[in-house]
């Protein structure tokens, strides 16, 4: 499994649910998953595997400023103190290591690509708020459903929080824009998990590139490039889920990609003319086909990203060992 894998499986919701931190070690064993759409889902499915195609249950331990992931054959270090970042292999004994200044520079280079590929694809172009010097507006809304589950040993609550990007001064369905969603399943705080949640903000704060970079610099670099508007998104769900009482047990997050009233109508009259010939007719037959599946679809909107969340258990022993490379594995850097 190769860092993209990892850093998609292991880290998607970095920051997403961050609140305060408190000095307590934490051991957890957690599920998550990240699905990409598009182009970005078909790079996760090459190159990431079964782990980013299904998820993947990882034991996680937080001590101080160290946090190691583990997931059966692979696993990570993550080093705050000495800002590097430590990926194992417990087959061969080996691991490399990676700076978190070298993470912040693949970051900025993969995002600078994923905008210039933007740039010289004029056909994709949609004017859509945070792009080509739009100014936009950011609306959260914050809701308890009233449904309860119990869930891996704790009674939980369902709250919905949804963040929409548009265009000022017009409504998302004239402007198009991004809408974030996230359903979560509550329980009562437990205190450990802001450790946690804490040390996640301190590693984004460290590598400065923003709430969800957890789903791996390249990834998350050209999704930014391709949506400018995803980052302040993101940091709004982030500090709307701040303001919920308790710990997320189960969390689904959703981005949706909204097309303007205009770009609706002109995909319908592709639509209508069987899109033509060449790669936009192909797109607008395929489009079509989806349609006829799923009637019911909205026509304006399109998934970006998907990733969901779950903390199966949770413990407060975590030994020096848990959070240590064994001195006997290999450095391959």
């Amino acid at each position: 499994m190769n860092r993209i894998a990892r850093g998609l499986v292991a880290g998607a919701c970095m920051g997403i649910m961050a609140v305060g931190t408190v000095l307590a070690d934490v051991k957890t064993e957690e599920k998550a998953h990240v699905k990409f759409e598009g182009m970005l889902g078909r790079m996760a499915n090459m190159f990431g595997g079964k782990a980013a195609r299904e998820g993947i249950v990882s034991r996680v331990a937080v001590k101080g400023d160290r946090k190691m992931m583990v997931g059966g054959r692979y696993g990570q270090l993550i080093d705050l103190a000495e800002e590097k970042i430590y990926d194992i292999d417990f087959e061969k004994k080996s691991y490399k290591v990676t700076t978190f200044e070298e993470m912040r520079r693949r970051f900025r280079e993969a995002q600078e690509q994923a905008k210039k590929r933007q740039s010289e694809r004029p056909d994709q172009a949609n004017g859509r708020p945070g792009e080509g010097g739009r100014e936009y507006e950011i609306d959260a809304d914050t809701k308890e459903t009233g449904a309860k589950k119990a869930l891996n040993g704790h009674d939980t609550r369902q709250v919905v929080t949804t963040v929409t990007v548009r265009e000022k001064g017009k409504t998302l369905e004239q402007s198009g824009g991004m809408v974030v969603s996230m359903d979560s399943w509550v329980a009562p705080t437990i205190a450990s998990m802001k450790e946690m949640q804490g040390f996640q903000v301190r590693y984004g704060q460290k590598l400065a590139a923003g709430p969800a970079t957890g789903a791996s610099a390249e990834q998350m670099a050209a999704a930014l490039g391709m949506f400018p508007m995803l980052t302040d998104a993101l940091v709004r769900v982030n500090k709307e889920a701040a303001k919920v009482d308790g710990t997320p047990i189960a969390t689904t997050l959703t981005v949706q990609s909204v097309k303007s009233a205009q770009e609706t109508a002109a995909a319908e009259n592709e639509e209508e003319s069987d899109g033509g010939g060449g790669l936009g007719g192909m797109l607008a037959r395929k489009m079509m086909k989806k349609k006829k599946a799923d009637p019911d679809a909205p026509k304006d909107r399109a998934t970006v990203m998907t990733t969901t969340h779950e903390v199966l258990s949770v413990s407060t022993s975590v030994t020096p060992d848990d959070v240590t490379i064994p001195a006997d594995f290999k450095d391959k850097s």
